[in-house]
């Protein structure tokens, strides 16, 4: 093997994995990876390098993988799957080696870190090249989901989806391979900005983007949010899925439109930036301090026709007096908190937080959410319902349960949004109508 610079010091990566491994279950691992860099540029005076991070979400995707392939390394491919993987749990990834662990994970990941050559990389490299064609020639087993970085216990879950979504193998397989890696950061120009002139002014300030039929997308170099047009207000960072989420809501110049679960606000600066200033929208959130997030970004983008306030959503929402005038909102949209398995390409942390439990937990919150809500909406107006989530039980089902529960509204229209079909997050979107 060439020698070369070493981009990976592994004591440090293991050391922060473990650090990482020893955080509450519900930790999310953005938040705190941000502010483990901080406290290392304060202890070492320099930038985190990126390529830890990157490793450990990595590890994060194929910590089961680098278990099956221990296993295949010591006594070969012909195994129980199924029993294995419904036996494995992570704590026996914690009982591999350092090396060893860290030798599957890079090969698998494809990535660049450099394995110095005391690993005896050898035997090892055949392995994960032996599992890789097997893998391609049993497309439907156990351990192809687990290649992919997905639990096979959800194989049923995805043909369930399948089913719904009316795709074929090709999209299925497609859906599957696309959970092994990170989607593109997709753009959204303002409504007034030209993307082809945007994409020029982005690549003359050093940012790697694309412009093609679905969008405009950066995959790397310099820092879409370090450019003039992203301070400026003329760019934000919202990914494909949830742009066609804000479309959907088919915001007109001079409606009233409520954004009842608004976060930090992607999809509320998508609404009102497509109103010309005309109308209003209202933006909600259980959390203040994401409210306050969204009120920088409406101020940067420039839009003035955004109110936020905090609801919690256990009861209906007082109307504001201009809204009680024309008895409710023209469009309610619910972007309603859900497993997130549409981001897990993003966020491979959140794959450890799905459980029975915590998805029964949510379906209940959605069906409150969208009892609760409804309500505001007028005769005649618009309910969009959304989520981040591929998983039935959140969506579809969800909207049957809804629906079953109100006559007064119909369903229009409903569907998946994004990845196969797009290289980006994948997430639902339903509107119903109001009868008048």
């Amino acid at each position: 093997m060439i020698d070369k610079p070493l981009l990976i010091n592994y004591n440090q990566l293991h050391t922060l994995w473990l650090k990482w491994l020893s955080q509450p279950a519900n930790a999310h691992f953005d938040r705190w990876l941000k502010h483990e860099a901080a406290g290392w540029r304060k202890r070492f005076r320099e930038t985190m390098p990126l390529e830890l991070g990157s490793a450990m979400q990595h590890a994060l995707r194929f910590r089961q993988l680098a278990c099956a392939l221990e296993l295949i390394h010591e006594r070969g491919l012909d195994q129980d799957w199924q029993a294995w993987t419904e036996q494995w749990n992570p704590e026996q990834a914690e009982n591999l080696s350092r090396n060893n662990f860290w030798f599957w994970i890079q090969r698998r990941s494809y990535s660049q870190w450099y394995i110095p050559k005391d690993w005896q990389a050898g035997s090892r490299k055949t392995t994960v090249d032996d599992t890789a064609a097997w893998v391609r020639k049993n497309p439907d087993s156990p351990l192809a989901y687990i290649w992919f970085g997905i639990d096979a216990s959800l194989a049923s879950a995805i043909e369930h989806r399948t089913e719904l979504s009316g795709w074929n193998d090709k999209q299925r397989q497609e859906f599957i391979r696309m959970q092994q890696s990170r989607p593109p950061l997709w753009l959204r120009p303002a409504a007034e900005q030209d993307a082809k002139t945007l994409r020029d002014e982005l690549k003359a300030a050093g940012v790697e983007v694309n412009l093609n039929k679905h969008g405009l997308c950066a995959t790397g170099g310099f820092g879409v949010q370090q450019t003039e047009a992203y301070k400026e207000g003329r760019v934000e960072v919202q990914d494909f899925a949830s742009q066609q989420i804000a479309a959907a809501v088919d915001a007109q110049a001079g409606e009233k439109i409520w954004d009842a679960c608004a976060g930090a606000g992607g999809k509320t600066l998508a609404i009102g930036d497509g109103m010309s200033g005309k109308g209003a929208v209202v933006a909600t959130d259980l959390k203040e301090f994401k409210l306050t997030e969204l009120k920088k970004r409406a101020k940067r983008a420039g839009i003035a026709n955004i109110r936020t306030f905090v609801w919690d959503g256990e009861a209906p929402l007082r109307l504001p007096k201009e809204i009680a005038r024309q008895r409710g909102f023209d469009k309610v949209l619910i972007d309603a908190p859900c497993t997130a398995t549409g981001t897990w390409r993003r966020n491979p942390d959140a794959r450890n937080r799905l459980s029975e439990a915590y998805l029964k937990e949510l379906t209940g919150l959605q069906q409150q959410l969208l009892n609760n809500a409804s309500e505001a909406v007028r005769h005649g107006g618009k309910l969009i319902y959304a989520t981040c989530s591929w998983l039935t039980e959140e969506n579809e089902d969800a909207v049957e349960a809804f629906l079953k529960n109100h006559a007064d509204f119909a369903l229009e229209s409903s569907r998946l949004l994004g990845a196969p079909d797009v290289d980006s997050d994948t997430m639902f979107v339903a509107v119903m109508s109001r009868q008048n």
